[in-house]
């Protein structure tokens, strides 16, 4: 009976991961309108996309292999997997212990790595082009992620998502030094890995600012909606692991209704302020240059390195 319970907690963190995500994307895309004096689509727009998607039949290029049509699936399903193991609504998750952040951060590098495949797949300039930008990129975002989060991880003496939320938020989360730099750090890189302002830009197809979407440009139907859809909930993922490991206030310790309602009380609260900051952002920073990234993503590193300095030396 006990694990039934922890098998509903595990599939309503899914449910809530798989619709709240779209939501979240709608949000920050509304908020972006209302900033620059535009007329907002609203928050359910994701919504129709990937509906309106999931009607249209899909189109294969001939010489696509099996890395082209599988990707989609994989990328989608590597984000379901994730949103399983992450801390959102509860910390007594059933499959939280089978794996830690690094776990966590070696599936969001391979499906990147099959989306790079995948863009190169087909042949075409863009293709290449953008997944030898996403690699580039990936290789500046993916040490100051690590860095910025053993710097947390040293703090609770644990890589393990369960016993960071559990040790912030039973022994009281205190600002050090450590914290700050790694929580910059983080910012820093969660803009970098959702592709948004300045790092990339979701809305724009123009050759020489593309990123993430010339690797999907050959991509329709179902399988452009399932890499949309992974997109937006790897960025709810992104934004639900900096709660989890720097504001993990709110989420259930015990999985009774009460705290459960709560939690999600407090979910709408944090992505809806994490929306606004995120387009604050994007508001006032211009898309950098491609060269310019390395500054931007450099600036993440020496954060987390100097936030891991400060644990060594103050702590």
């Amino acid at each position: 009976m006990r694990s039934l319970h922890f098998i509903f907690i595990e599939v309503l963190q899914v449910m809530i991961v798989l619709a709240l995500a779209p939501i979240f994307s709608g949000w920050v895309d509304m908020l972006k309108c209302w900033s620059q004096g535009r007329t907002s689509a609203g928050v359910l727009q994701p919504y129709r996309n990937i509906a309106k998607l999931f009607i249209k039949d899909v189109v294969l290029a001939e010489n696509a292999s099996w890395i082209f049509r599988f990707t989609p699936y994989f990328v989608f399903g590597t984000a379901v997997v994730v949103g399983c193991v992450i801390p959102i609504i509860s910390m007594n998750l059933f499959l939280a212990p089978s794996a830690d952040i690094i776990v966590i951060v070696a599936l969001f590098a391979t499906a990147r790595f099959f989306m790079a495949l995948a863009g190169m797949d087909i042949g075409t300039a863009f293709g290449g082009m953008g997944a030898s930008r996403e690699m580039m990129i990936a290789s500046l975002t993916e040490p100051a992620i690590l860095m910025a989060i053993f710097t947390v991880s040293l703090e609770s003496k644990s890589t393990s998502l369960y016993h960071i939320v559990q040790t912030f938020y039973l022994g009281g989360m205190v600002l050090r030094p450590s914290i700050v730099f790694a929580a910059i750090a983080f910012i820093l890189v969660v803009i970098a890995e959702a592709g948004r302002v300045p790092v990339d830009n979701p809305a724009t197809h123009l050759e020489l600012t593309m990123v993430h979407e010339a690797m999907i440009l050959e991509y329709s139907g179902r399988h452009l909606a399932l890499i949309q859809w992974g997109s937006m909930i790897r960025f709810f993922l992104f934004s639900a692991l900096g709660i989890a490991c720097f504001l993990p206030w709110g989420i259930a310790a015990a999985d009774t209704v009460g705290e459960i309602s709560v939690s999600l009380f407090f979910i709408v609260i944090k992505f809806a302020v994490i929306g606004v900051v995120v387009v604050l952002i994007e508001t006032g920073l211009a898309k950098m240059r491609l060269f310019r990234l390395t500054e931007f993503l450099g600036a993440a590193f020496l954060m987390a390195t100097l936030g891991m300095i400060c644990f060594f030396i103050l702590e």
